[in-house]
């Protein structure tokens, strides 16, 4: 990567960090278990947002040119945890499990939808660097 779009990169980093972290402390909360629709909104968009985090971040630490060109492996890792994290979600819910008094129970799922999140944004930001490299 060039040196003069890692500054800019990193303004995307910090700002999508900011963004996540305002999202998941202080707005979601206050719509968390009462109004299901402004909490998968709000939620959506922080995930957009942590994605994006991981996006510049691969590019960013992307390897140099001459490496081989990157797989995209994990990706659809991250794809396979990030839906069976949502449908062992959707399972709980179906079944019946409160989400109030059983957070710990939730936990591994929610631990998987960012995993997965992670891994997507991640591969696709070190694809892309691969591909911007080659075309120059």
């Amino acid at each position: 990567m060039s040196d003069d779009r890692r500054p800019l990169l990193v303004v995307l980093v910090g700002s999508a960090v900011l963004v996540t972290g305002v999202l998941h402390l202080s707005v979601l909360p206050r719509y968390l278990p009462d109004d299901v629709l402004l909490t998968v909104l709000t939620l959506g968009a922080g995930w957009a947002t942590y994605t994006l985090v991981f996006y510049a971040l691969g590019r960013v630490v992307a390897a140099p040119a001459g490496q081989e060109f990157p797989n995209m492996r994990a990706a659809d890792i991250g794809i396979a945890v990030l839906l069976v994290s949502l449908l062992l979600l959707l399972a709980f819910d179906a079944v019946g499990v409160p989400l109030e008094g059983l957070v710990s129970v939730y936990a591994l799922p929610a631990l998987g939808i960012y995993v997965g999140l992670a891994l997507i944004g991640w591969s696709i930001g070190r694809r892309t660097e691969a591909i911007n490299e080659i075309a120059r």
